[in-house]
């Protein structure tokens, strides 16, 4: 791919993205999401193997199959309503289906089933991509219309996001595939508090935006695609794989790292809403994860590979680590102490 082709992508992605977040009207969010779903296309099917076409067919199927759903939604508001503002979005039916919709767009259960596959058979930075600022939109019309959703409805699809995300990522050996099944599990907090405190769920999104981009530029700058490969790491750069290890541990929630700070405060809100047993059951299926996180920071640097591995002994390498990935790293570890400011915010 050209670099030119490359910058029009880019350039249409961010410019889906800023259109979704920027409405008011249906049609336009609509748009938005149309935009960014054609311009990601040809980056998933860039290098033209097989496994990546079937990623490119298999997202652009769920995703028009979600825009479709959303506006359908917004036709069926306005023709009971006469009203095409997204923020009063009032007809039971149409939040039905819409929630149905951006639970596709986002892989939410029980329509999660596309995201993991498309996610293996794209490159590292567009699994970034689409771990990160292609939830974005959906996540924004979530916030917007979270007034008019069934908390019910959010409830049940949140502890059964965690605990499929959990229970699905325990046998993989892919790190893409379990990067994804990471992402099911933590749009399962962000769900669960949406309907009591939408700004809560946007600071998670932007904590888990934070330490997943840490993540996956650790694992393209090492080239690790699955396990086996990621325990012959150690040897080519030691300080980025303690990053990743420190990373790992904060996505997974562990004090006193950043990623603590959401599911903490997450948790305070449901008690405060009378939902401790809620908060108590989404708790303890977040073990579940903690579990493959363990297990890729065991295998990035605890352990020594064994001598009858089929991978070669990496060399170390005086190649400079990016600057962002250091800088990235503190943030992802080190933003807990900022946790008295945040009620102020929320």
């Amino acid at each position: 791919m050209t670099p030119q082709a490359k910058l029009i992508f880019t350039t249409s992605l961010l410019l889906g993205t800023t259109i979704t977040i920027s409405s008011n009207h249906w049609v336009t969010a609509w748009a938005g999401l149309e935009i960014n779903t054609l311009a990601v296309l040809p980056l998933i099917s860039k290098s033209h193997h097989p496994r990546a076409i079937e990623a490119a067919t298999k997202y652009f199927l769920t995703q028009a199959t979600a825009s479709a759903l959303v506006l359908f939604a917004s036709m069926t508001n306005a023709w009971h309503t006469g009203q095409w503002d997204i923020t009063q979005l009032t007809n039971p039916m149409s939040c039905l289906i819409l929630t149905s919709a951006i639970a596709i767009k986002l892989g939410l259960v029980p329509f999660h089933f596309w995201f993991p596959e498309v996610l293996q058979g794209s490159p590292l930075i567009i699994g970034l991509l689409l771990s990160t600022i292609l939830k974005f939109p959906p996540i924004t019309l979530l916030f917007m219309t979270s007034p008019s959703l069934n908390p019910t409805l959010l409830a049940y699809m949140a502890i059964l996001s965690v605990a499929l995300g959990g229970w699905m990522g325990l046998n993989q050996t892919q790190t893409r595939k379990i990067m994804a099944f990471s992402s099911i599990s933590h749009l399962g907090w962000m769900t669960i508090i949406l309907s009591y405190s939408p700004k809560l769920m946007l600071l998670n999104f932007y904590l888990y935006t934070l330490m997943t981009t840490t993540v996956f530029l650790i694992l393209n700058t090492n080239n690790t695609l699955k396990l086996a490969t990621l325990m012959t790491t150690w040897a080519k750069n030691p300080p980025l794989n303690a990053m990743l290890l420190l990373t790992l541990l904060s996505l997974a929630g562990l004090p006193p790292l950043t990623g603590f700070l959401p599911k903490w405060l997450i948790i305070q809100e449901l008690t405060k809403q009378n939902m401790a047993l809620v908060a108590t059951a989404i708790s303890m299926l977040s073990l579940l994860s903690l579990f493959f996180y363990l297990r890729l920071a065991y295998c990035a640097t605890i352990t020594l590979p064994p001598h009858t591995t089929n991978h070669m002994k990496q060399w170390r390498t005086n190649k400079p680590t990016n600057a962002s990935i250091a800088a990235l790293t503190i943030l992802s570890t080190m933003l807990l102490p900022i946790s008295p400011m945040i009620p102020t915010i929320v």
